[in-house]
């Protein structure tokens, strides 16, 4: 069926709505799941072990499967062997651009300040997979943690009677310390509190459903997390130059992702409109994942949007801040100057967002559901923490003195202004 064209100008409350206040679906499975996180908490591997079997239906034997990882890689075909190495190779250099100086600065006064930067020690990533296979999420959530200097990076990763071996090997490329084969809230839990096998973190972060998404909910507050993400979302915005095929594509793409994804082409050009609705339509019924690309299609939150304006286009994408954006208009410079929130950018008609999704070497761990209107996705940031350092020369606290003892005693902090005092006691 194809898509209706529907103008911005005519979306109700209830339609706005659906595009702009997403979420990741997490309320039906909170209270199982911190049900989970309990008895792990308690239990440790234990109940890590009957979820397993209760969810994944496998009989785990030994949790830890680091050394299955390394011959996986070893085991693998040359041309996806030489696949994932190429994509760790390019993620690793992006991130590597990333990692921050330590810096100190003397002022005329007195005052020496600066900043230092130092990776947090222990972090876990929860891979995807199971019978599946997503060796660019391990890529993604390890190699920015090696770059940042985490000295122990843990993986999780779904168990299965055989995991996929091109998960194992990429885990193993991207540089992890620990494999554990253990998924869903368990794994997080595993993570968060530690059990008999598993190293307790200090930071979780990588994507997962919303079975993992509520278990990161959870147990937030005890451990970092990198943030909550729903199912994936796109926006391409494009003006009467985009090829309707190109455009339609990045839609059905994004749509095979999930029943729950997000897709939205927005567009001044009714001609475009009408167009990549009929791509969109014809791309999808030529699909193996077909059933779950028309469902997300047909999601509240997807459609093909005709603006006013472009004006009218830019504002409805800043609004929405999808996880991913792609810009197919004859000056996308200009258009990406107007849009401050959005995941990662795809700029014109030869960068598909599977690139960033698999090997460019930006990563592909973004927020959803409109957090990048105040957050980014995963980079070696995340995985830093930064102090910050001064010295004060005698001139220096001298001069500041009367400043910082006037606002102590605002605040009938007696002792914070005596502390500058005694110092100059003779």
């Amino acid at each position: 069926m194809t898509p209706e064209v529907r103008p911005i100008a005519d979306l109700g409350p209830g339609d706005r709505a659906a595009f702009f206040e997403r979420d990741a679906g997490i309320d039906e499975v909170r209270a199982d799941v911190r049900d989970i996180v309990s008895r792990v908490r308690e239990e440790g591997d234990v109940a890590v072990r009957e979820f397993s079997r209760e969810f994944d239906g496998v009989e785990v034997g030994n949790l830890e499967i680091t050394d299955e990882c390394e011959r996986a890689y070893e085991g693998l075909e040359a041309d996806l062997r030489e696949a994932i190495e190429t994509a760790a190779a390019n993620v690793r250099e992006f991130h590597e651009a990333q990692v921050p100086e330590d810096w100190r600065r003397e002022f005329s006064d007195g005052r020496e300040l600066g900043r230092r930067f130092r990776p947090i020690d222990r972090v876990g990533v929860y891979v995807p997979g199971g019978t599946a296979a997503y060796p660019s999420s391990a890529i993604m959530g390890v190699v920015p943690a090696v770059v940042a200097g985490v000295e122990h990076v843990a993986v999780v990763t779904p168990p299965a009677d055989e995991v996929n071996p091109a998960t194992l090997a990429a885990i193993h490329a991207a540089g992890a310390d620990a494999v554990y084969g253990v998924g869903g809230a368990q794994a997080i839990a595993g993570l968060a509190y530690g059990t008999e096998t598993i190293t307790r973190v200090r930071k979780i972060v990588g994507p997962g459903n919303r079975w993992v998404t509520a278990a990161k909910a959870e147990v937030r507050g005890d451990v970092e997390i990198d943030f909550l993400a729903g199912p994936s979302e796109v926006v391409v915005v494009a003006d009467g130059t985009a090829d309707a095929e190109v455009v339609a594509a990045e839609l059905v793409a994004q749509a095979e992702h999930d029943e729950n994804a997000s897709v939205v082409a927005v567009t001044d050009d009714e001609g475009l409109a009408t167009a990549v609705a009929e791509a969109v339509d014809r791309q999808a019924g030529e699909r193996e994942r077909e059933d779950v690309i028309r469902a997300a299609l047909a999601n509240e939150a997807s459609g093909v949007l005709l603006a006013r304006s472009m004006s009218e286009a830019i504002l409805f994408t800043e609004a929405y801040a999808p996880e991913h954006l792609a810009i197919v208009a004859e000056d996308d410079e200009s258009v990406l100057e107007r849009i401050d929130s959005a995941g990662s950018v795809f700029l014109g008609p030869s960068t598909p967002v599977a690139a960033g999704d698999y090997a460019s070497g930006t990563n592909h761990v973004l927020p959803t559901n409109g957090g990048a209107r105040v957050t980014g996705g995963l980079s070696v940031e995340t995985f830093l923490r930064s102090t910050t350092v001064q010295r004060l020369s005698s001139g220096g606290l001298a001069d500041l003195a009367d400043t910082v003892t006037s606002l102590a005693e605002a605040e009938g902090l007696e002792a914070h202004a005596e502390s500058v005092r005694v110092r100059f006691d003779e």
